[in-house]
């Protein structure tokens, strides 16, 4: 095989040519000329060196050749040894570089690369001056491809072909010289062992081995006969003498050829004798036969060596010869018989730890004899035992193997294979179930034992190290018991991690009534965990502790919490939860349990429930109960408890922690269990009566002051460590608090805690540190910190904290390095490819990040807000934008040709700007801002004016190029007002054909007429007599309100064209005449308009633009005639003294609160459309409608720095819209639309973002205007809570196009730019029904708590 080898190692050396490129790359850095022996001479003279030296071969140099192939073989031969076939054995050997660190040491590689050079050399250096002299001595990014090119070069030439046919002329001699003469040495050693066989009986070295060396013979091949001679010697009737010799003969023949002889049963039997003969030569030769026999048998060798091995272990505790001690006796691990016995379950259990590795490659039948031999040892019983009282206990073989291996690892590595565990489990629960009731009932003993607090579990657990450490030689029967019971609690925990597992239970226990259960065990654990506590916090186990109860308890808790399956059928149970929660209850009623480690014990509980609490399953059985049983049975849930708890923690009011301080690591685990609660919108409705952010803002501010005033530790004075150590301590406690106080901003509501707390800047700038590290949000969280800061950019106080922190600057220069830099370390031999999308794969997580900071109108009015355009003269080249401004400066407003020219890439980064604006634009306040202060549709005209071709066949045509496509989309977008049945908007793509792009542009208003789409005229549907009389007579009728709800909504479903018009209007005013006169519906105290002029007022700039898109808007409907500017003008300007009224000053930083409301009425705009432009109906309608709740959500201007809100909400800037509608649209979602919810959680976008800017203008440019109507109609005849139930209808209908735009990565984008097709109100008025019955009360309530 050697000789066979031997060629196959030329073989594959031939195919390297690691050797030629590395030759290259020290060419080419001028170094390898010291290197190869060829050195001084020329070419020519290397070249003809090279064919002289292989053409003729000299007897030195194939005795060198020969000596440096032995030498190779010599230093793989344990490799090659370890093969089990020869095509393994090339295997290895072709990746012989790649695992041996020793390969270019060798002697034969050494003179290979120097053979290679000679013969190569000035080809190689030929072919570097020509590439070096093209392209420069430069080392960079390109050298790899150059060294290719070379090596390729190399090898395509006529010197290569030459070398390789003479290199392999030469070492087929050397290797059949190598065959011959291994041929004759083997013949020899043949006849030389004929003659020693005849001479002596035994033959071999007494001290051969398996790993003895392969040239001085491991193996002697034997035959029949002679098998059969050496199985009578093995006879126990033999004399010891004779018996020993035989053995070791044995030891020296293939393992193979004994297992496969005619007397193998026989064989089987004497070697089993021999492992039990007193006589330890004969033991162990006995044993180091099985030894060998694992360690170079084929598989069914393998399985009779251990079924045999297994079988005569089994034998020793079932008879009554072997002297097993017993267990009161302890066990003496010096004693010779002991020795032997472990040294047999040693070699057992080293098998079992590596047989799961290859078993799969083998019949099921191999793997399960294995599997029954173990397990039927294991469940042996010694006849003692047996017949004898507990007293008299015999330890069992599970003793012995727990010793071994006492965390059961071979267990562990069994069940972690289906094929193998599907028969493990298959032959516990038919035949072996004895096994699992044995480790149940050590268990149970272990926490019914009371003498165990006696002697203490921290001796025991000392052992257990001592027992790894190799220093312990006696054990008691105390602490063998305790090493049974750790091998049966981690045998049990993997148990417990599979379905068939958990099936065996319950099962039944001596000396108990009733069965034990699953859940019984679980709770069996987790008291465990508290009688016995001693264990080390955080995570930081060391090898002594690791034994501890509570660590393993702890270990088998976090094991089933990481499985889902598990943690269902384990842990998301009301016992389990009660047996958790079971210290927190009894502090909380002022009692003490487990003195000495309190805080242990509590650690422990908090980090397996935030484990729970961290799954949805796992969040709804805290907060609800097992099948919502709480809310049933009126009592606390296990949520309201742990917040009871942390908040009782944190004020310091637990009387039995009153004496010590409680510890950072404790509040800090309670807390992080509420905020996996708490940064969910279900968990923050359950535990906002608590008022934790309070409590931990009091908490950090407290910390945050003691760290201000710890002195700076002095160098060499004696408190100087103690106070750096104090110090560090409080960072790490004020660090904790700020994180968790943080994570309120994942949700609308819990952000508008976290402002009222005035911590939100400092809990932004500690978010920006990790965003900036890239540092996950926690263990238990799956993403990054992404959507938190699309929650933060959707409010004003929000965004300030963004931009005073730095992280906005931080996102636009990160746009600017993509966008314009490139990377600096990257050597540009080919130039940058052109991109073929808008927006550049490399620059799409920079435009998605802009998208979120800058969808809410409020977070932009307070960034670009009365701030104008640099509009510099110049740019410098290394002149980076840091703002908001900067971006729309550089890449938006291109008025000039030094913008222009301070752009290396200007297509690419206008367009980046350009589709930017047509995302920010979709909100019709953003347009209107960034119209009013930058003139944008002007700048946008006057760049298409520009880009007119000056051809003499075709003057004044424009060019068609990706920014005139877009500026002309961008051109109608911003001046076209309609749903998607009422504007048409140009593609942004080219058409095949001849007329690739069929649009018109244009550079002036107004639109090509083509733009305009005729208002489509339905045929009037028949009145309903129904519902006219039903409105003719709403004076006259009792309980007419409920009455019209009725017929409304039975109208929306037979008949929804008719309400629309003068139905829809007259509709609208009777139901908020009736509503308003009933005081119990009156919300707000009326106000009335006073008659003082308002002829004298002034409107802004964003309110005049906007009075002209409602009014070319309210043209196209019909609705409006030519002079109803004026008219929506007084209305406003109306309504804006009338809301003034009822606004109170706030002295605040941010730009939307200073003064009135910022943005457009969007709503005032509806009502006086819906009115036909008739301004004092709709003032009217305004102010009897004001008085109700729907008013606070429907009309966003109502709420502006009101008097109605508390000190704390007007003074936030975060309108109820948001706090409040858009934080139900979110936990309504999650439950009813889930894929939904999760397509944005990894979009990085958030529901509340979208449903605000839908909100805010009432619908426009997203729906009809016939569904505008009635969106307005059910939100004030139904409800202000059907604006939360509008929303989740518009997600649901939209369902499959978000899962799409998930996956393509523009989900934000699409939201904004496209309107919702084939969404009708009517469709689904039955489903927002339904989702009435089930969440009203709590909305509504929620709505009305606004005022508190």
């Amino acid at each position: 095989m050697f000789a066979k080898s031997a060629g196959i190692v030329v073989q594959i050396l031939f195919k390297t040519f690691a050797a030629l490129q590395q030759l290259v790359l020290e060419r080419r850095s001028g170094f390898y000329g010291y290197r190869y022996s060829g050195r001084g001479k020329s070419s020519g003279e290397r070249k003809q060196m090279s064919v002289s030296k292989m053409s003729h071969l000299s007897t030195e140099d194939e005795s060198e050749l020969q000596s440096l192939l032995r030498q190779l073989l010599k230093n793989i031969k344990e490799r090659i040894l370890g093969a089990p076939s020869v095509e393994c054995a090339e295997e290895i050997l072709l990746h012989l570089e790649e695992t041996d660190e020793n390969f270019h040491n060798y002697e034969l590689v050494k003179y290979l690369r120097n053979y290679i050079d000679t013969a190569l050399g000035s080809v190689i250096e030929e072919e570097t001056e020509r590439c070096t002299s093209a392209e420069g001595w430069t080392l960079g990014s390109g050298q790899n491809t150059l060294v290719q090119q070379i090596t390729r070069k190399a090898r395509e030439s006529k010197e290569y072909k030459e070398m390789m046919q003479s290199l392999k002329n030469t070492m087929m001699i050397v290797v059949e010289s190598l065959i011959n003469k291994f041929e004759e040495d083997q013949l020899k050693k043949e006849e030389l062992h004929r003659k020693k066989q005849h001479e002596h009986a035994s033959y071999c070295m007494d001290n051969c081995s398996d790993s003895g060396s392969s040239f001085n013979q491991s193996y002697t091949f034997m035959n029949q006969e002679q098998l059969q001679i050496i199985v009578g010697r093995m006879d126990p009737s033999q004399p010891k003498e004779i018996r020993r010799e035989a053995l070791q003969t044995l030891c020296c023949a293939p393992p193979s050829d004994v297992l496969n002889c005619e007397c193998w049963v026989t064989l089987r039997k004497y070697l089993a004798t021999a492992l039990s003969d007193p006589d330890p030569t004969l033991s162990d030769k006995s044993l180091r036969f099985y030894a060998k026999t694992f360690s170079s048998s084929t598989f069914s060798t393998t399985r009779e060596t251990y079924t045999s091995l297994a079988k005569h272990l089994e034998s020793c505790f079932t008879s009554q010869q072997s002297p097993i001690p017993n267990l009161l006796a302890g066990l003496d691990i010096t004693s010779p018989d002991i020795v032997r016995l472990l040294k047999k379950f040693r070699l057992l259990n080293e098998f079992q730890k590596e047989v799961p590795s290859f078993w799969i490659r083998h019949p099921e039948k191999f793997m399960e004899e294995i599997v029954e031999s173990t397990l039927s040892l294991l469940s042996a019983t010694h006849e003692r035992t047996l017949r004898a009282d507990t007293s008299d206990h015999v330890l069992e073989p599970v003793y012995f193997l727990a010793l071994l291996d006492i965390k059961a690892s071979w267990f562990k590595k069994w069940m972690h294979g289906y094929y193998s565990r599907t028969v493990v489990l298959r032959l516990l629960e038919n035949k072996y179930k004895s096994l699992i009731t044995a480790s149940v009932h050590q268990c149970l003993d272990y926490f019914d034992s009371q003498n165990l607090e006696d002697d203490g579990t921290d001796n025991l657990c000392t052992m257990l190290y001592h027992l790894n450490s190799n220093r312990r030689t006696y054990y008691t029967g105390h602490e063998l018991q305790y090493i049974y019971f750790v091998h049966s609690l981690c045998l049990l925990g993997r148990l417990l991690m599979y379905t068939h597992g958990r099936k065996l239970f319950p099962v039944k226990v001596k000396n108990r009534k009733e069965p034990v259960s699953l859940m019984d065990l679980l709770v069996l654990l987790i008291r465990m965990m508290y009688q016995h506590p001693n264990s080390a916090q955080n995570g930081n186990v060391t090898e002594t502790e690791s034994y501890a109860p509570a660590n393993l308890v702890m270990e088998v808790l976090r094991m089933l919490c990481g499985r889902k399956e598990c943690a269902t059928e384990c842990l998301y149970r009301s016992i389990v939860i009660d047996s958790l929660l079971f210290p927190i209850s009894t502090l909380l009623k002022g009692k003490q349990v487990i003195v000495p480690c309190n805080e242990t014990v509590l650690i422990n509980t908090a980090d397996i429930l935030a484990r729970i609490a961290s799954t949805d399953r796992g969040l709804k059985l805290l907060l609800f109960g097992e099948n919502n049983k709480i809310a049933a049975r009126n009592c606390l849930s296990a949520a309201q408890v742990i917040a009871e708890f942390t908040k009782r923690l944190l004020d310091g009011e637990l009387p039995t922690l009153a004496s010590t301080e409680p510890s950072s690591a404790l509040k800090g685990a309670f807390i992080f269990v509420c905020r996996q609660m708490y940064n969910t919108c279900e968990g923050l409705e359950v535990l906002m009566p608590y008022g934790l952010h309070e409590s931990i803002s009091k908490a950090w501010k407290k910390a945050s002051l003691l760290s201000e005033r710890t002195p700076t530790p002095v160098a060499g004075s004696e408190s100087g460590s103690s106070t750096a150590q104090e110090l560090q301590n409080t960072m790490i406690l004020e660090e904790m608090l700020l994180d968790n106080l943080l994570n309120f901003a994942a949700t609308p509501k819990g952000l508008l805690l976290l402002q009222q707390t005035g911590a939100i800047n400092e809990c932004v700038i500690y978010m920006f540190s990790r965003f900036t590290k890239k540092l996950q949000v926690s263990k238990c969280e799956k993403f990054g910190y992404g959507v938190m800061v699309t929650q933060v950019a959707a409010t004003a106080p929000g965004i300030v904290a963004l931009q005073s922190s730095g992280f906005i600057k931080a996102i636009v220069m990160e746009l600017w390095s993509v966008l314009e830099c490139g990377r600096d370390d990257a050597r540009m031999i080919n130039p940058k490819p052109t991109p073929v999308e808008p927006i550049d794969r490399s620059c799409q997580k920079s435009f998605l990040a802009l998208v979120n900071l800058l969808s809410s109108y409020h977070a932009v009015y307070e960034l670009i807000g009365n701030l104008p355009l640099p509009n510099k003269a110049a740019y410098s080249l290394r002149e980076v934008p840091s703002s908001i401004v900067d971006v729309i400066d550089r890449l938006i407003i291109m008025n000039s040709n030094a913008k222009i020219h301070s752009l290396f890439n200007y297509e690419h980064s206008h367009m980046f700007g350009v589709r930017l604006l047509s995302v920010m634009c979709c909100n019709l306040d953003i347009l209107l801002l960034l119209e009013s202060q930058y003139n944008v549709s002007e700048i946008l005209l006057n760049a298409q004016k520009e880009n007119v071709g000056e051809t003499l066949e075709n003057p004044g045509d424009f060019i068609i190029d990706g920014l005139s496509v877009e500026r002309n989309h961008l051109l109608v977008r911003m001046n076209l007002i309609g749903g998607t049945s009422e504007r048409v908007l140009p593609p942004r793509v080219l058409q095949k054909g001849k007329d690739p792009y069929p649009w018109p542009l244009f550079s002036s208003y107004p639109l090509p007429k083509c733009y305009l789409r005729e208002p489509s005229k339905k045929p009037a549907p028949k009145e309903d007599n129904e519902f006219n009389k039903l409105l003719k007579n709403s004076e006259k009728q009792t309980g007419w309100l409920e009455n019209c709800k009725k017929q409304f909504c039975k109208t929306m479903t037979t008949k929804p064209d008719i309400i629309k018009g003068s139905i829809l209007v007259e509709l609208l005013e009777k139901v908020v005449g009736h509503l308003s006169d009933n005081p119990s519906e009156c919300f707000f105290r009326p106000y009335e308009a006073t008659d003082t002029s308002v002829k004298n007022l002034s409107l802004s700039p964003i309110q005049q633009l906007g009075i002209k898109i409602v009014v070319r808007y309210g043209r196209f409907l019909g609705l409006l005639k030519d002079d109803s500017d004026q008219e929506l003008a007084i209305l406003l300007m109306h309504c804006d003294r009338f809301l003034k009224q009822q606004q109170t000053t706030i002295s605040s930083s941010l730009c939307s609160l200073q003064g009135g409301y910022v943005g457009h009425d969007w709503f005032t705009s509806t009502a006086f459309l819906i009115m036909s432009g008739d301004g004092e109906r709709a003032l009217k309608f305004l102010q009897q409608f004001s008085n109700l709740l729907a008013s606070a959500f429907l009309w966003l201007p109502r709420l502006h720095a009101s008097i109605h809100l508390s000190v704390e909400s007007a003074d936030s800037g975060i309108h109820p819209v948001y706090s409040c509608t858009t934080y139900y649209i979110e936990m309504l979602l999650k439950t009813e639309v889930p894929l939904v919810f999760s397509a944005f959680r990894m979009s990085g976008f958030t529901p509340s973002q979208i449903c605000q800017h839908w909100l805010t203008q009432c619908f426009w440019n997203y729906l009809d205007w016939t569904e505008i109507g009635h969106y307005i109609a059910i939100c004030i005849i139904l409800g202000p809570d059907y604006q939360v139930y509008m929303c989740i209808a518009l997600l649901k209908h939209l369902q499959q196009e978000i899962l799409h735009h998930m996956q393509t990565q523009d989900l934000q984008v699409f939201l904004k730019e496209e309107a919702i097709h084939g969404f009708r109100v009517s469709s689904y008025l039955e489903y927002m029904g339904n989702l009435e019955q089930s969440y009203r009360t709590t909305i509504l309530t929620e709505m009305e708590n606004i005022k508190s």
